[in-house]
């Protein structure tokens, strides 16, 4: 009772009176009787800025099907695409309209006509939400004339004079691009609630760096980290073997611009060296994946890559040797491939089966100890540590990531990870041995983050380096729910021919996930209630034009990765899922691939979206039953004690100004 009546005291400092408490009341009451809000689910969306935005700006298609439920029986279709294209990137739109008009005359018509729709899809859109939600949300330079704007009321005609002048005084005053523009973006913010981005937004694609500062921008957002994403995290808290990683794929893809531009780390020293070690003929099977589409690129830069490439990954190799030998629990000796080579001969010999080296130059291992770096490499080892711990960018994306992002989420009954629950072949769950204790299900998860902050918080360099060798386990690691497969074959897809040694067997998770009693299993193993709940996974590219379907499991399993990024796209047959989820249910949502801003804006080509049901709500879903009504009820309880405190005088109210 004590701690109790402690806490109303310290509630009714909020709260000082009779009618302040049951003011709030009634608002919570109110709220919680309003439908639930849109839920935006996106994954791997791999540095694919463009189509990632566009996504994000027409929110999977819902302002287009705002659009059409308002204005079907109004405008063409053509009309409708060119009002949604102008909410998706107003400026540009604008002025791509405006260049095609001479009179001033019609360009005021055009405004007074757009605005017009404008303000009708915003009183649509924000009629879900209290005005305080949507007053929070408006543009500071408009606040006070969108607010008049939005309590407009077309079946009353007394401040129809009222309204008009407004909207001729926006024109005259040369402010209506602008204002075109903050009622455009309130449209966006208002017709989702809240963003989960499950895993993956760094790697292959160019432009992680602008998503992770979309997402800073973004009103209400979380993040499941993905494997790519903690290899990054890996590498900005020092890990060599994790930034090894990075610049390999980063050389890979063509992409060292997000290491160097994006993020001012130079690889000045990596290239130099990579120039006086490595032949031209040696680095052939490290020529960057290039851009087709990519004009501006010159033979002999592409050179200096291959070797970079290469050079990065032998260090990478020798590295990861490292860690395996000093960490018996990752039972990883297998992936010691320096050892199985015959240097002399040019083989190496896997699982007893020998293989021909496509690429015989090694000149930086010494096969008496083959994972030893030479004085050349340690030194740019350890500039690159250095240097990523010391980019002030990159410090503040990562910590970005570190702040918003989890392992897994719990949400509104579903459960939301990237990777998999690891599993053995029998369906229970896999146990993974962490400094003598064995964690699995939702235990390893939760360790797994443990070690993945405390290896970015830590100053202690023996615990530090304990973190940062799992956190490389998870990227590669049989056990690993962000990986979920038994080996990474690095080595062998630089070196090795036969394809069969390239094999990655997946997570025994991948094929049981089709399971209606394995999804309810790993419901049920997060708290969460089987017979209502949703797996939202990523990770996995989900084959279409294979015929895989990304509903699984009776709809006990959602996986919306269909590949984003464009390396994805010739395996896959389309440019990704999204999933929205809002008062009526939810919908799956398949994308063909973004062609480019200008097509976008010019032509109106808006990404082609096919919308599947997956589930559909019974009675409209309101806020009562979701996380926030959840808790919304408790402050209610709270304030419901507060309120009986003051009527029988235990507390005694402070009307004090």
């Amino acid at each position: 009772m004590d701690s109790k009546n402690k806490y109303l005291t310290l509630l009714a400092k909020e709260y000082p009176t009779i009618g302040e408490t049951t003011t709030e009341i009634i608002n919570l009451e109110a709220i919680m009787n309003l439908p639930k809000g849109t839920e935006h689910f996106l994954s791997d969306v791999h540095g694919e800025y463009d189509a990632f935005q566009h996504v994000l700006r027409n929110g999977s298609g819902n302002i287009k099907e705002k659009i059409h439920e308002i204005f079907t029986d109004r405008l063409s279709k053509k009309d409708m695409s060119t009002l949604a294209t102008l909410i998706y990137y107003p400026e540009e739109k604008i002025k791509n309209i405006l260049a095609d008009v001479d009179k001033e005359e019609e360009i005021d018509e055009w405004y007074r006509l757009t605005l017009s729709r404008l303000i009708e899809l915003c009183v649509f859109v924000a009629s879900k939400y209290t005005s305080s939600k949507v007053r929070k949300a408006l543009p500071r330079e408009f606040t006070y004339i969108i607010e008049e704007l939005l309590l407009k009321d077309n079946s009353f005609s007394n401040k129809e004079d009222y309204y008009s002048k407004i909207i001729q005084s926006i024109i005259s005053l040369d402010r209506a691009p602008q204002f075109i523009a903050a009622i455009s973006y309130l449209i966006q913010r208002l017709v989702v609630d809240h963003l989960h981005v499950v895993g993956d937004i760094y790697d292959r694609g160019p432009y992680p760096d602008k998503i992770i500062d979309t997402l800073i921008d973004h009103h209400s957002v979380d993040i499941q980290w993905g494997n790519h994403d903690i290899l990054w995290m890996g590498a900005a808290s020092g890990s060599a073997v994790c930034i090894a990683n990075v610049l390999r794929i980063s050389a890979r893809y063509d992409n060292l611009e997000i290491i160097e531009d994006a993020y001012g780390i130079s690889l000045r020293q990596l290239l130099t060296f990579a120039e006086m070690t490595y032949t031209e003929d040696s680095a052939n099977g490290f020529y960057p994946k290039i851009d087709k589409e990519k004009k501006d690129f010159y033979e002999e830069e592409v050179r200096q890559i291959a070797k970079m490439h290469q050079a990065i990954a032998i260090i990478q190799f020798k590295l990861e040797g490292v860690i395996i030998k000093r960490q018996p629990d990752f039972k990883m000796e297998h992936r010691m491939v320096l050892n199985m080579i015959d240097y002399e001969n040019g083989t190496i010999t896997i699982k007893g089966e020998t293989y021909p080296l496509t690429n015989t130059y090694f000149p930086t291992i010494d096969p008496a100890n083959p994972y030893k770096l030479t004085k050349e490499e340690e030194a740019i080892v350890d500039k690159l540590i250095y240097a990523f711990k010391n980019s002030g960018r990159l410090q503040k994306h990562i910590s970005y990531l570190y702040n918003k992002g989890n392992m897994y989420l719990k949400y509104n009954d579903n459960l939301l990870f990237h990777g998999c629950v690891p599993l053995n072949e029998d369906g229970s769950f896999m146990e993974f041995n962490i400094r003598d204790k064995s964690y699995k299900g939702k235990a390893l998860l939760d360790k797994f983050e443990e070690i993945l902050r405390k290896g970015y918080l830590t100053r202690d360099k023996e615990n530090k380096e304990k973190h940062l060798d799992i956190i490389w386990y998870l990227w590669t690691g049989a056990a690993s729910s962000l990986f979920g497969k038994d080996q990474m074959t690095t080595f062998e897809r630089y070196y090795i021919e036969d394809k069969a040694t390239h094999e990655e067997k997946k997570n025994a998770y991948y094929n049981m996930r089709n399971d209606i009693a394995t999804c309810e299993r790993i419901l049920a193993e997060f708290g969460l209630d089987p017979a209502k709940g949703h797996i939202i996974n990523g990770h996995t590219p989900v084959k279409e034009k294979r015929g895989e379907d990304p509903i699984k499991a009776d709809g006990r399993m959602l996986v919306i990765d269909g590949g984003f990024s464009k390396a994805y796209q010739g395996t896959t047959g389309l440019a990704g899922y999204t999933l929205l989820y809002n008062s009526y249910g939810m919908q799956l949502v398949s994308h063909q691939p973004f062609t480019s801003l200008k097509n976008a804006i010019e032509n109106e080509f808006d990404i082609m979206s096919t919308r599947r049901v997956v589930d559909r709500e019974l009675e409209r879903k309101k806020v009562r039953e979701t996380d926030i009504g959840i808790r919304l009820s408790e402050q209610v309880k709270d304030l419901k004690e507060l309120l009986e405190a003051y009527q029988n005088g235990e507390i005694v109210e402070n009307h004090k100004k």
